[in-house]
């Protein structure tokens, strides 16, 4: 009976130290540094886009590569892409109906979200404002650039800008598309490139790498960010940024100080530059009596 119950001990050791050696076996050949729920999954391209009614090529094998890399990297970099949406929720209202009213295709708006995320930080080459223009191709347009003043920053005044230079490239190329990819490389810089190498298409074209990815980013913008629970981002209404509102304030006379200024429309400083970011000083020098429109935030 003791031989049995040895056997049987013996036996039941075995199956046990078999199970835990193929538990750990199991445990070092699948490793995982992700919860078994979270996949990455590859992207089913679109048919049917197109930048301003100008179809994209998705056939042709370069061009879904090109496409593929920048729909991946604005699903997958979730929080810069979940901030675009938030910030996409405030600026498009004001700038949807200014492309309307200077003939710009919709789809442009993008395009400006591409350029500054719509933060007004000033880019490696001083590009600034929400349209990212250089100071000589603003002051090119008639837009006011020194230290006091940089209109560059009135999102008004420089989507005027945009869309004369924009309508300005598509007369020269006959393509929006091109024109987009002038927005990034100049005008002269793709009219050279299309013409040593005898091709009239932004899809033809071999341009900088810069460029090369430029439309694609505005196109996966612009397939996010109209459908974006298809891209699996999730959000309540009110979790989206809005504009506060304001009234304007007509001002043709020198402000000897802002802040002053501010707080006698019962508004700080802070608040009063978040609204009008062209105003660089503490101080509207204006010397020709130019009218100024100051946006006033309303409590």
């Amino acid at each position: 009976m003791k031989k049995n119950t040895r056997i049987f001990a013996a036996i039941t050791l075995l199956i046990c130290t078999f199970l835990f050696i193929n538990s750990v076996n199991k445990d070092i050949q699948e490793p995982t540094n992700t919860h078994k729920a979270y996949k990455i999954k590859a992207l089913k391209l679109p048919q049917n886009l197109n930048l301003a009614g100008e179809r994209v090529p998705i056939e042709r094998q370069d061009i879904r590569e090109r496409m593929d890399r920048e729909l991946l990297v604005n699903t997958y970099w979730q929080s810069n892409g979940l901030l675009l949406l938030k910030r996409a929720n405030k600026y498009f209202p004001i700038v949807e109906p200014l492309l309307k009213k200077y003939g710009l295709p919709d789809d442009f708006k993008f395009l400006a979200l591409a350029e500054s995320g719509f933060i007004d930080e000033t880019s490696t080459a001083g590009a600034a404002g929400m349209w990212h223009f250089l100071s000589s191709t603003g002051k090119e347009y008639g837009l006011e650039i020194n230290k006091n003043v940089d209109e560059r920053y009135n999102i008004e005044k420089a989507t005027k800008v945009a869309a004369e230079y924009l309508k300005k490239a598509k007369k020269r190329f006959g393509s929006w598309t091109l024109a987009a990819a002038s927005y990034n490389a100049g005008v002269y810089g793709v009219a050279k490139r299309l013409e040593t190498q005898q091709v009239n298409s932004y899809y033809d074209v071999l341009l900088p790498n810069e460029t090369e990815r430029y439309v694609f980013r505005i196109l996966a913008l612009k397939e996010v960010i109209n459908n974006p629970s298809k891209y699996g981002f999730v959000y309540d209404q009110d979790d989206l940024y809005t504009l506060p509102k304001t009234v304007t304030v007509e001002v043709d006379s020198v402000i000897t100080n802002i802040a002053s200024f501010a707080k006698s429309f019962g508004t700080t400083y802070k608040e009063l530059k978040l609204h009008n970011s062209w105003l660089r000083e503490n101080r509207l020098n204006n010397k020709t009596k130019k009218v100024y429109q100051i946006k006033i935030p309303v409590k």
